[in-house]
């Protein structure tokens, strides 16, 4: 059996590239050009959204020691004290795994507490302490303002608009899944 030549099985980097690319770095484009921006899919304007204010959540709360998942957990037990750790990894969009994780973690920073289903014993339901309360409260004021700061530029019609626009994508593509 005969061995392919060097040349040949060495790549040869740039062989196929367009002359431009060979001699200027890639422009990757920042969010609001090109595909980031009015030319791009909704779905990935989305994302790059949610991204965008995950990160800015995270950093605003930082200092507070909890993370944006954190608050996400503390605001659906708030809202709906009782729930399952099941129940809180489908409202949060978490695993539950993940969400097992922050449970144990609130439960030892004695934010939220557990009793167990009336009926059905082996269910852990969880709820807010008082202390959980007032760390969710300081979160929730500075998430606010972030709130504020995404509507900017928007009537009270147009956030209305906006919210049931997003409200209706997700139970509608949540009916096909």
């Amino acid at each position: 059996m005969t061995r392919k030549s060097a040349d040949i099985t060495r790549s040869q980097p740039g062989r196929n590239a367009p002359a431009a690319a060979k001699d200027s770095p890639v422009h990757v484009p920042a969010p609001g050009q090109g595909k980031r921006g009015e030319q791009g899919y909704l779905g990935y304007l989305l994302r790059q959204a949610h991204a965008a204010v995950r990160l800015k959540m995270e950093r605003t709360l930082a200092d507070l020691g909890i993370t944006s998942p954190q608050f996400a957990v503390l605001t659906m037990l708030n809202a709906y004290p009782g729930l399952s750790g099941a129940d809180v990894a489908r409202l949060t969009f978490l695993t539950p795994q993940t969400v097992g994780v922050i449970i144990r973690n609130l439960e030892r920073d004695g934010a939220i507490v557990m009793t167990r289903h009336p009926v059905h014993g082996r269910i852990q339901q969880w709820t807010l302490t008082p202390r959980g309360a007032m760390r969710l409260k300081a979160c929730r004021d500075r998430v606010l303002q972030l709130e504020k700061r995404l509507v900017t530029g928007l009537d009270s019609k147009a956030e209305i608009t906006v919210r049931r626009w997003l409200a209706g994508i997700a139970a509608d593509l949540q009916d096909e899944a």
